[in-house]
């Protein structure tokens, strides 16, 4: 199928929307339900930003999906676990404001458009034994979607990132990741392994590519069809280049570049920045990331168009850039593969490998540091901390064979998948003894026999009383429900393998300052009128803090919505 062709810029409209992620669309979507006429321009040459790539997780406490399941929740607990998550940054305007319209964007968007979302029923928030967290409720997911609906247009969709898939391009949803790590021990898991890996051999056949869309893809594909089905143009190949203001101050524009050359598009009732925050404007990063400017390496799973323009934009014109966070990203320890050329491509190490038992992570002294079992965000904190205490630039995750091959280790999968060539690349380091490990990474070779000699004596019983492993509801979540008594830990026996770490982000977490409205504010606080704002362009309402699966694509939603109401009056 012929890939369509990009839509004409149209001279006005009257809510011109930067980006085309999640924020962006729904944004989009709630502007048309209002009775406004909106156009999306996304600099990239594909739709869907960051969310096409991510998890999908949306974060909604009170959710009105939850609740018709017969999950309990309340706004006050809700309000007390992200108050004791942000402490003194606490942003009580922009949570509150989240807390309210949240479960109205949620029931809109589930009701009124293509996005039909599940809740997971079982799902800890991060940190699951804190006041006011819950077991399960506040996470949605989209359903997996059938991208044949989107006919020709699934050709300008952001496509999954070929590490994170298998078979040179099919994705894992999470009942499929369940599945696949079975299905050399179930019958069951293997039948259904089967029945995917079929269709998404006949979808490439058919599409060249994979059609069933899962995790953030689902996201962004049923936001898009939405787009769609509304006649909303969304322009990519499109970069905002300025803002333009009459008179008054208000904003009823842009500059934006195209492939027709330097455009001005009249925005009636105002723009929309939505862009997907700065993590790869160096600058900025290493100005906002601690870390960085004290000299560690930084590494983003963001896609490469998120450069922060749309954010300078704002500040051209005397928008206020809140940069007091906690934490300037949202981080994620990632590892790095070796590409043809020499250069290198992170890989995330979210929740699939670091909580199961079998592995430990360990400085370049040989001693652990953290809670291997902590969210993706805690963990890097802790090794942020521990590589600028011992000035080294990287750390090790270590696991035995046994599970290497039962989860897998980074981008090594899991059993039947080969490993061979993650060794030849020198990806994947492999001793037969913990000395013979350690001098192939730089490790010190008596202190890890240490570590490891007195981490093996505890975990034999279940307990780990230097990091307490597995030791919240969270943690064992994440763990393998049949290791007993504790399903993130047991001794590391045999052979051993190692990964090389490093800090990473999957967002950045400062950014514009916007009421609760979505309307961005100068640097003295006042509103600019016709300027919004949503998504990762703006200050996260968790303020650098990260209290559960989908933080950011959970307010993405309900500022895009609040903004079409807003932008509509």
């Amino acid at each position: 199928m012929r890939k369509p062709d990009n839509p004409d810029l149209p001279e006005s409209c009257d809510l011109l929307i930067v980006g085309s992620g999640a924020a962006g669309m729904a944004a989009a979507i709630s502007a048309r339900h209002h009775g406004l006429n909106p156009v999306i321009i996304e600099k990239s040459d594909l739709f869907g930003g960051s969310t096409a790539v991510s998890g999908g997780a949306i974060w909604v406490p009170c959710n009105p999906i939850a609740a018709a399941a017969g999950i309990e929740d309340s706004r006050d607990a809700a309000r007390r676990y992200i108050q004791g998550e942000t402490g003194n940054l606490f942003n009580a305007e922009m949570v509150d404001a989240f807390l309210d319209k949240g479960p109205e964007a949620i029931g809109f968007f589930h009701e009124r458009t293509a996005l039909k979302m599940s809740c997971r029923v079982v799902s800890p928030d991060y940190h699951s034994d804190a006041d006011g967290a819950t077991e399960g409720g506040r996470a949605l997911d989209a359903l997996d979607y059938d991208g044949r609906k989107l006919g020709a247009q699934l050709y300008r969709m952001r496509p999954p990132i070929p590490d994170f898939t298998i078979l040179g391009g099919m994705p894992l949803g999470r009942p499929d990741i369940f599945h696949f790590l079975r299905m050399t021990r179930s019958a069951r898991s293997a039948l259904y392994a089967v029945k995917v890996v079929a269709k998404y051999l006949r979808d490439r056949v058919a599409w060249g590519r994979n059609t069933r869309l899962v995790m953030g893809a689902a996201v962004s594909g049923r936001l898009a069809e939405t787009v769609f089905a509304l006649n909303i143009p969304l322009c990519t190949g499109h970069e905002l280049t300025g803002l333009i203001r009459d008179e008054a101050g208000r904003v009823t524009g842009a500059e934006v570049k195209g492939p027709k050359g330097l455009r001005r598009v009249t925005a009636r009732r105002g723009v929309v920045l939505a862009a997907g925050g700065y993590p790869h404007d160096s600058a900025r990063r290493a100005a906002s990331f601690d870390h960085v400017r004290r000299g560690l390496p930084h590494y983003s799973m963001s896609p490469t168009s998120g450069t922060g323009g749309a954010i300078a934009a704002a500040e051209a014109i005397g928008a206020g850039f809140v940069d007091t966070n906690a934490n300037g990203g949202f981080w994620t320890p990632v590892s790095l593969l070796p590409n043809p050329d020499g250069s290198v491509r992170p890989f995330p190490h979210l929740f699939l490998d670091r909580a199961k038992p079998g592995v430990i992570a360990v400085g370049h002294d040989g001693r652990r540091f953290v809670n291997e079992a902590s969210s993706y965000h805690d963990f890097v904190q802790g090794l942020i901390a521990k590589l600028l205490a011992e000035g080294q630039r990287s750390a090790w995750l270590i696991a035995d064979h046994r599970a290497i091959r039962r989860y897998g280790l980074g981008a090594v999968h899991a059993l039947p998948a080969p490993i061979g060539r993650h060794l030849a690349s020198g990806y994947l380091k492999r001793g037969a003894t913990p000395d013979d490990l350690a001098r192939q990474c730089g490790i010190a070779p008596d202190a890890l026999a240490h570590t490891l000699a007195g981490f093996n004596d505890t975990a034999a019983r279940g307990e780990d009383p230097a990091f307490g492993k597995g030791s919240t509801s969270y943690q064992r979540y994440l763990g393998d429900a049949e290791n007993r008594p504790n399903p993130c830990l047991r001794p590391l026996e045999g052979p051993l393998y190692a990964v090389e770490i490093f800090p990473g982000d999957i967002g950045t977490s400062m950014g514009l300052d916007v009421n609760a409205a979505g309307q961005v504010r100068d640097r003295q606080g006042q509103v600019i009128p016709g300027l919004f704002a949503c998504g990762n362009d703006i200050n996260s309402i968790m303020s650098g803090a990260y209290p559960g699966p989908g933080i950011t694509l959970g307010p993405a939603l309900t500022f895009g919505y609040v903004i079409g109401q807003t932008a509509a009056g």
